[in-house]
């Protein structure tokens, strides 16, 4: 059945939809707050209506001839909610009956929020490793699978829906053997911890990020110790660990030498920005550390290194085979916060990252909890964290 003719759509139908500039409309139920924190987006802008459900119950005739004012009714229409309850009766109580087409999306925004794609990075396809990027679409999260050595693998900031990562391990045969996190997330709940414990992976951390930067408290989670300069051997590549402080004390990016070298920049060098200093509380603090590592280490990698970042901020950072990659080289000319910090003096730095910060999500502050485990949340309130975008960039990567 074509998906223009379901009465339901999942959410990998609605990300090839978004993919391939389907025409179609969304419409919104949910409330004001939530619609404003976080919408669906893509690589391509459907037209997007947002009228909460509670006005269809107090005033159903003119919310459906709001909907009649700007979706005409021969375009196909998906509708959401945030679990997929009270856009199903919205579709089904007012907008069918008036000869709209439309389709619920299942789940709701829970089910978009823990969907993921994955794409092979084409520059490891001829190398003595292979990447697989995973993109969890609605967050814009960026974790990794490199395989080495014909059936083995290693876990680069492994998602909490880790299932994702066992399902392309398995049907390739790949045994995973190393878990590494670039850092205590924020934004995100890891699923390193977890997934160690499931297949006996070691997991990795640097020790400074396991003491939560604002309770001051040590992690009660397992992990093995990163600092820097160790190297892993993943058959004939060399995976090296960079201690580079500033998003957090114990910030690592790792880079990869095979026949080329990638650099898992985590949260540092993003496609169109740079971290924020300030997600632990001490952005005044950490601001002049964060000029040293950019200036000192990671500006001086080799031009060729293809940057694989940990998050995104539009989808239009993809390239066109939809991987989230530049080379060092590239990004030096294109990423003007990257610029900004070439050509600007420590202090000038300072003064410019700490006027150039976004919002601080108070949730925030609970993930990292979640992430040292110092918080057990239950499955909704795992959700509920997760809520919205990542914003661990600077402002310029939201506008």
């Amino acid at each position: 059945m074509a998906i223009a003719e379901k009465t339901t759509i999942t959410a990998f139908e609605l990300k090839q939809m978004l993919d391939t500039g389907g025409d179609f409309a969304l419409l919104d139920v949910r409330n004001d707050d939530e619609f404003s924190r976080w919408c669906i987006e893509g690589r391509h802008k459907p037209l997007t209506v947002h009228i909460p459900y509670f006005a269809f119950i107090e005033d159903p005739e003119g919310s459906v001839a709001e909907v009649e004012r700007q979706v005409p009714k021969d375009k196909f229409v998906v509708a959401v909610c945030a679990k997929g309850d009270s856009s199903a009766w919205v579709a089904d109580e007012f907008l069918r009956p008036q000869g709209y087409h439309i389709a619920n999306l299942e789940g709701g925004m829970i089910a978009w929020g823990s969907y993921y794609d994955a794409y092979e990075v084409p520059e490891s396809a001829n190398d003595m490793v292979k990447i697989v990027q995973l993109e969890r679409t609605s967050r814009g999260c960026l974790h990794y699978i490199v395989n080495y050595d014909g059936d083995k693998a290693i876990v680069i900031d492994p998602p909490r829906h880790f299932e994702r990562v066992l399902e392309i391990t398995q049907e390739r045969g790949w045994h995973i053997t190393h878990i590494f996190d670039t850092h205590a997330h924020a934004d995100h709940i890891s699923g390193g911890q977890k997934l160690s414990k499931l297949i006996g992976a070691p997991y990795y951390l640097h020790p400074y990020d396991a003491i939560h930067p604002i309770d001051v408290l040590p992690a009660t989670i397992d992990f093995e110790w990163l600092k820097e300069g160790m190297t892993f051997q993943l058959g004939e590549a060399n995976l090296k660990v960079l201690h580079i402080p500033g998003h957090t004390l114990g910030n690592i990016a790792y880079l990869l030498e095979g026949k080329n070298r990638y650099l898992f920049s985590g949260d540092s060098i993003f496609i169109v920005s740079i971290a924020r200093p300030d997600l632990g509380g001490r952005g005044e603090t950490w601001s002049p550390m964060w000029y040293d590592t950019l200036t000192q280490k990671l500006l001086t990698l080799p031009d060729d290194v293809l940057v694989l970042p940990g998050h995104f901020s539009k989808h239009s950072e993809a390239r066109k085979d939809k991987v989230f990659a530049a080379t060092l080289g590239q990004l030096k000319q294109s990423n003007e916060d990257l610029r900004k910090v070439m050509m600007s003096s420590k202090d000038e730095f300072v003064a410019w990252i700490l006027s150039s910060l976004p919002e601080f999500p108070p949730q925030y502050v609970d993930i990292k909890r979640v992430n040292a485990g110092l918080l057990q949340p239950d499955e909704e309130k795992a959700n509920e964290l997760e809520l919205g975008k990542n914003i661990c960039a600077l402002a310029s990567a939201y506008k």
